[in-house]
C-alpha cells in the first residue's frame, strides 16, 4: 500500500500518520518493522533492500520517506554551467523510484511524506494515480473555525462562535498551539460553554507580553532581539496580520497615551479612556514616558505600509514583518 501525506499542517499530518500506524497491526511490533529515510538521500537500491525485507514477527513493515517528493520538485531555468545530462539522470531517478511501488510486497506500508508540493511535481504525478493521496494545507478562516468547533466537541466542551472567531484570530493555522489552547480552555470553563472573556485571560496574554517586548525592541533600535520576538510569536501559532494588528494598537495607545500625559491627565483617567487593564496600562505609560512622539510616527507610518504591501500581495505576512523590523533598524536609518 502506498500513501503520500503532502502539506505544510503537520499536526493534521502526523494524526493522519498516526492512523496509518494503527491500520498496520500490532503496535507493540511496530518499531521492530518501522523504518524512516531522508528522501534527498535516498537510493532506490536502498529502498528495494528494505521493502523487500520479511517483517519480524509480524504481518507488515511500514517505511517512510521524507522529502523525496521535494527532491524532484520543478526547478527554474538551469544555469549554463550545469552540466547538460542532469535533467537526464534527474528524469530517470524520478521514473525509477515511480516504478517501484508496483513491486513492493503486501507486507510494506509506503509513506511518503512533504510538504507544500506543486502540481506538476513529475514523481507526484506519476504516484498520484496508484496511491492513496492526503493533502493537508494550512486551515485558514471558515474551515480553520470549523477545525476549532470540531476539536472543542471532541474536549466534551463548547465554544461561542464569538470565541472561536477571536482564538482563530489570535492563533492562527498552527494546529499544534491551537489544540494546547484548547485543552487549556476547556479545562479552566470547567464544564461551562468558553466565552470570549476566557479567550482574552487565557490565550493572549503570554502573547500580549511578547508584543510589548517587540515594541520596545523596534522602537530601541534593538532588530535582532525584535526579530528573535517575531519568530518565537510566529512558531507558538500568532498570525501575522494578528501581531500587525497588535503592534499598530499599541503604537497608537502610546501615542494616545503620550498626549493625555502631557494635559496631566489622572492615570485614573487615562486608563478609562484607553481601556486598558493595569498591567497593560502600566507597560503602555512607560512606553509613552521612554520614546519620543517623531520616532513613534515614524514606526507607525512603516505599520501602515507594511500592513498595504501584506494586503495587496506584494509580500507575505511573516516576510512582511521582517523587513519592517529591518526598515526600522539602526543600519536603515
Amino acid at each position: 500500500m502506498l500513501y503520500i501525506l503532502l502539506g505544510e499542517d503537520d499536526f493534521s499530518l502526523t494524526k493522519s500518520l498516526e492512523e496509518i500506524k494503527r491500520g498496520t497491526g500490532d503496535q507493540a511490533l511496530l518499531a521492530a518493522n518501522t523504518t524512516v529515510f531522508d528522501g534527498q538521500q535516498l537510493t532506490l537500491d536502498r529502498l528495494r533492500a528494505v521493502c523487500e525485507t520479511v517483517p519480524f514477527l509480524a504481518e507488515k513493515r511500514l517505511v517512510i520517506i521524507q522529502g523525496l517528493l521535494g527532491r524532484f520538485e520543478p526547478r527554474g531555468k538551469p544555469r549554463r554551467q550545469k552540466k547538460i545530462a542532469a535533467p537526464a539522470e534527474r528524469e530517470s531517478e524520478y521514473k525509477s523510484f515511480a516504478a517501484y511501488p508496483s513491486n513492493i510486497p503486501d507486507s510494506t506500508v509506503l509513506v511518503l511524506i512533504d510538504g507544500r508540493i506543486k502540481s506538476n511535481n513529475p514523481l507526484l504525478k506519476l504516484l498520484s494515480a496508484r496511491a492513496e493521496v492526503r493533502s493537508f494545507p494550512i486551515l485558514k478562516e471558515a474551515k480553520l473555525r470549523q477545525w476549532i468547533q470540531r476539536e472543542v466537541a471532541e474536549q466534551d466542551a463548547s465554544m461561542s462562535p464569538q470565541a472561536v472567531d477571536l482564538l482563530a484570530k489570535l492563533v492562527g493555522g498552527n494546529l499544534w498551539v491551537m489544540a494546547n489552547e484548547i485543552s487549556k480552555l476547556a479545562l479552566f470553563a470547567s464544564g461551562r460553554r468558553i466565552e470570549e472573556e476566557d479567550i482574552k485571560a487565557i490565550v493572549s496574554s503570554a502573547q500580549e507580553a511578547n508584543v510589548f517586548a517587540m515594541v520596545d525592541a523596534i522602537l530601541d533600535f534593538k532588530a535582532g532581539v525584535a526579530e528573535q520576538l517575531l519568530e518565537q510569536l510566529l512558531n507558538r501559532g500568532a498570525s501575522s496580520a494578528y501581531l500587525l494588528a497588535m503592534l499598530s494598537r499599541q503604537v497608537r495607545l502610546i501615542v494616545r497615551a503620550k498626549e493625555l500625559r502631557r494635559r496631566r491627565r489622572p492615570e485614573a483617567e487615562i486608563q478609562s479612556k484607553l481601556g486598558l487593564a493595569p498591567f497593560p496600562l502600566r507597560k503602555t505609560l512607560e512606553q509613552a514616558q521612554r520614546y519620543p512622539l517623531e520616532r513613534l510616527k515614524e514606526v507607525y507610518h512603516k505599520l501602515l505600509q507594511t500592513d498595504l504591501s501584506i494586503k495587496t500581495g506584494k509580500f507575505e505576512g511573516g516576510l512582511a514583518l521582517n523587513l519592517l523590523i529591518a526598515e526600522l533598524s539602526p543600519q536603515a536609518r
